[in-house]
């Protein structure tokens, strides 16, 4: 394990070097990288739905490429190295499970919660919705802020309430004017995550799922019409979707 990790980090450095380097590696910066870094992650997420291993491996390494390469121009500013991350996340965790690694009597997630909230606290955020990073895919991080803002009491107490929102956020998106609408549509999609986590379902996950159902009766259609499909009206469209809905069921 020490010699295939430290193999990794001589790969990065020498691919990184400003002599001999390559040069699309030594041009990137921490802003260039971290596209890749989320789109690497979301083809994990890809492997681990379609239960796919092998895929799975090489997508764990592309993404630990990812922490290395980020490691690497950390340690050429002089902030960091790979063994300070790793050291890093070590510590957390041990802080985190004091029910595994320390005193504490009983454990469980609302203990690594109080950590949390501790470890906000020394950094100075005092507000419940302060770190939940901006990056984030705008499902999930909708989701994220719900939950937060729930610990605080701020929450509908049952999925009926939630259900309401959406209706009221409909209404006013029909009387929104052109300038007001976008923002109005915001609303119906926050409101439509508020409902789905009140459900017990991951928004994120359930739209992913949606896509590739629209994707792969989208495709059925295209094949059943061997080709003549954009030159078909929606009358005859919309009933190729129908077909492809009821051979799904069979």
């Amino acid at each position: 394990m020490s010699y295939a990790i430290e193999r990794l980090v001589a790969i990065m450095a020498r691919l990184r070097d400003p002599v001999g380097g390559c040069e699309w590696d030594t041009a990137q910066t921490f802003a260039t990288i971290a596209p890749y870094t989320i789109e690497e992650a979301y083809e994990v997420a890809d492997a681990c739905e379609r239960g796919d291993m092998d895929d799975l491996k090489d997508e764990l390494g592309d993404l630990l490429l990812q922490v290395v390469f980020h490691s690497r121009m950390a340690e050429e500013a002089g902030a960091f190295a790979l063994a300070d991350v790793i050291a890093a996340i070590s510590d957390k965790m041990e802080r985190r499970h004091p029910h595994i690694f320390g005193d504490a009597a009983e454990g469980g997630h609302h203990l690594w919660e109080q950590v949390k909230a501790a470890e906000r606290g020394s950094k100075g955020s005092a507000g419940a919705l302060d770190d939940v990073a901006i990056g984030l895919p705008a499902l999930l991080r909708a989701e994220k802020l719900q939950k937060r803002a729930a610990r605080t009491g701020f929450d509908w107490p049952d999925p009926a309430g939630a259900r309401a929102k959406i209706e009221e956020e409909l209404r006013e998106v029909e009387a929104a004017s052109d300038d007001e609408r976008a923002e109005e549509i915001g609303d119906v999609l926050f409101a439509m995550v508020n409902w789905s986590r009140k459900l017990g379902i991951d928004a994120e996950a359930a739209l992913r799922g949606a896509n590739a159902k629209f994707e792969r009766r989208f495709q059925a259609m295209e094949a059943a019409a061997a080709g003549r499909f954009e030159t078909l009206n929606l009358t005859a469209q919309e009933a190729l979707w129908q077909q492809v809905k009821r051979d799904e069921r069979r």
